[in-house]
C-alpha cells in the first residue's frame, strides 16, 4: 500500500469521524458548520503525519497509526480547546476510542489482504 492511499484512509476517517458525529447531534448540514468542525482534527491528522515523517516510520506501520492517533487525539484536542469548541472528557474519550479502531482497523485490514503493514 502506497503512502498516498494511507493519507487517503487516514483523512476519511477524520471526515467520517466528523460527518457522523454532526449528524447524530442534529447539527446543521452547512459547509461551513462541517469545516468548522473538521479543521481542528485535520490540524491533528497534520501533526501526526509529521511525527510519522519525523520517526521515518511508513505510513501503514503499526508505530505509525499511534503516532497518527497521537496527533489527533493531542493535536486536535487542543486545537478544538484554543477555538473554544467545546471539549467534555467523554468526548475526549469517543475521539480517543473511535480513531485507534479506525486508523488501527484499517491497517490491520490492510495487513490480512495485502500482508503489507509491519511494525
Amino acid at each position: 500500500m502506497r503512502a498516498l492511499s494511507a493519507r487517503a484512509l487516514d483523512l476519511l476517517a477524520v471526515v467520517v469521524f466528523i460527518a457522523v458525529g454532526r449528524s447524530s447531534h442534529g447539527e446543521s448540514e452547512s459547509a461551513g458548520g462541517f469545516l468548522n468542525t473538521l479543521w481542528p482534527f485535520l490540524g491533528g491528522l497534520l501533526i501526526g503525519w509529521l511525527l510519522v515523517a519525523w520517526s521515518r516510520r511508513p505510513l501503514t506501520s503499526w508505530s505509525a497509526a499511534g503516532l497518527v492517533w497521537l496527533g489527533i487525539l493531542a493535536g486536535g484536542v487542543t486545537l478544538r480547546a484554543i477555538a473554544g469548541q467545546g471539549l467534555a472528557f467523554s468526548f475526549v474519550a469517543v475521539i480517543a476510542a473511535f480513531f485507534a479502531l479506525t486508523l488501527f482497523g484499517w491497517r490491520l485490514v490492510a495487513s490480512r489482504v495485502l500482508g503489507r503493514v509491519r511494525g
